[in-house]
């Protein structure tokens, strides 16, 4: 793995919580145009890591640069304006609205003030915006769906209407946690094309946190490796699977065991 052009700069952050420290001297850099992962055991900071890069979390130390713009001091709010976008390990839909006006709430940062207020709400019922959701529906196979209650529907197609929301804000970084958590194996592989098909001809750039080793493996081409806030490895997914270090502190056993016996168990 290289740091050639990266969009994502994270320089000595870190990050503490009373006497906790979460993230220490943490720096890393996320490659543009490539899909890369960020595991590590429970509780390594790897959501603190996202909440730092989204706002919801100020840095106690470091920066965190976005395609050349130091976006440390940015607040939350306007971060997904520099072309920041995620999702969260539990699903934060709307669940009282449809998947139409859930999707619809992605676009508020592209299209402001009171008109982009009313449009989820039905009181314009016919305007581009509107268009463009139902074509995002439809290019994700989720046009069916598109009038039901999104609370009403199974976790799978819930997961997969998160993503096509994070989708609408158009960003240039696209933070996935646990994108595979609760999917079944049909649900998985579809996801796995679903990013392949957003990722490719100059899509966003994708950092995920997941704990599917396999699921890694078919979709990211950078692995990052935390442990105790720090990073302890990087580089492809073969190279992360062979790293002794990664065995011992991930998997809690020798290198000669597979990665994939022992991703279920830690992340249990």
């Amino acid at each position: 793995m290289t740091t050639a052009d990266p969009i994502l700069r994270l320089e000595s952050l870190s990050k503490r919580f009373g006497g906790l420290r979460v993230i220490e001297d943490l720096s890393l850099a996320v490659r543009r145009g490539v899909r890369t992962a960020l595991i590590g055991p429970n509780g390594a900071g790897k959501t603190t890591v996202f909440n730092l890069i989204t706002g919801v979390f100020a840095v106690d130390a470091g920066r965190i640069v976005l395609d050349g713009a130091d976006i440390t001091a940015t607040p939350s709010r306007r971060r997904i304006g520099h072309g920041i976008a995620r999702s969260f390990q539990n699903i934060r839909l709307m669940p009282h609205l449809s998947t139409l006006e859930n999707v619809m709430v992605g676009q508020h940062c592209r299209n402001r003030g009171l008109g982009g207020v009313l449009q989820p709400v039905n009181l314009v019922p016919h305007n581009r915006w509107r268009e463009a959701a139902r074509a995002a529906l439809a290019d994700a196979g989720l046009i069916e769906h598109e009038r039901s209650t999104v609370g009403s529907l199974p976790y799978g197609v819930q997961k997969h209407i998160e993503l096509v929301r994070a989708l609408m804000a158009q960003p240039r970084l696209l933070l996935l946690d646990e994108p595979a958590a609760g999917l079944n194996p049909a649900e998985t592989e579809a996801l796995q094309a679903q990013l392949e098909k957003i990722c490719s001809a100059g899509g966003p750039t994708l950092l995920l946190v997941e704990h599917d080793m396999h699921f890694i493996g078919a979709l990211c081409e950078d692995v990052i490796v935390l442990d105790f806030g720090r990073k302890i490895a990087e580089g492809s997914p073969e190279d992360i699977r062979q790293n002794p270090l990664v065995q011992e502190t991930y998997l809690g056993a020798p290198a000669v065991e597979p990665m994939e016996r022992h991703s279920a168990a830690r992340s249990a």
